[in-house]
């Protein structure tokens, strides 16, 4: 049996140069980061987020000389999101790159959550990707790269965040399908679980967990420190890149060594 030989990396495939990239939840955190970073890397940037300053975010971007296209729209809303596609198609024809990276949610034991709230959480995190990726595929073409944003919860109990633990995990099932769905397109599909970089919201959260619930989560990553949203933003690159041309199904942990730790930690 003959095999493919892959070419010789090159300092230049690191470049994101002449690709479009989409980033969903783009206004803050992980998907600021994504977004700002992707277009160091020479990417235009078509961002999406419901709050505002994602207009902030897409006017330094387009300041370095990147072209950006904002959708100011909520993802859980699924007429909204396929007019942006055809916006995105309209603007730049050839999509590249995906990143989902939108999502929330909040703290409630698991019956003590009601159903609007379940139906908030399965929406915003697993559904929106659903949708998303539908409306985006027909835009990408050989070479093309959807990274999924999970999260170390997608891989270990959640108290206090079941639906939620159980919708990016679904997400994590939903990127080692779609993987093998798509390479017959050339399209490669992966995900990375981010923790340990503390975002927006997180020490209101935080705050919750301390106060309501009876478990704890690690106090600090194995690491040593807590990162800045631009570790995972870092990986996500990797992934969108020609580097990472044959890496497809794949879930990379960018925690610090959480996971691997299993609930070991070091002492306060």
């Amino acid at each position: 049996m003959s095999e493919d030989r892959a070419p010789t990396p090159r300092p230049e495939d690191v470049s994101l140069a002449g690709r479009v990239v989409v980033v969903t939840g783009a206004a803050r955190g992980i998907g600021r980061a994504v977004a700002e970073t992707v277009a160091e890397f020479g990417a235009d940037v078509a961002l999406v987020d419901r709050d505002d300053a994602v207009e902030l975010v897409a006017d330094r971007i387009a300041a370095t000389g990147r072209r950006t296209l904002v959708g100011l729209l909520d993802v859980r809303d699924r007429p909204a999101v396929g007019d942006f596609a055809d916006r995105i198609g309209t603007t730049f024809g050839t999509v590249h790159g995906l990143v989902n990276n939108a999502g929330g949610t909040f703290v409630s034991e698991f019956m003590e959550a009601n159903e609007r709230g379940d139906a908030a959480l399965v929406a915003e995190n697993f559904t929106s990707v659903v949708d998303v990726t539908r409306a985006v595929v027909p835009l990408m073409g050989a070479g093309g790269s959807i990274v999924n944003v999970t999260s170390s919860e997608a891989f270990q109990a959640a108290p206090g965040f079941a639906v939620y633990a159980a919708m990016k995990a679904a997400t994590e099932q939903l990127s080692r399908t779609l993987a093998l769905e798509l390479a017959a397109s050339g399209i490669r599909v992966n995900a990375v679980a981010p923790d340990g970089m503390p975002t927006p919201g997180d020490a209101g959260l935080a705050a919750e967990v301390a106060e309501r619930s009876r478990f704890l989560p690690p106090p600090r990553p194995p690491w040593g420190s807590t990162a800045a949203p631009e570790a995972a933003a870092g990986v996500v690159a990797f992934l969108l890149g020609d580097l990472a041309g044959f890496v497809t199904g794949a879930s990379i942990a960018v925690d610090g060594g959480l996971q691997a730790a299993g609930g070991w930690h070091l002492r306060s």
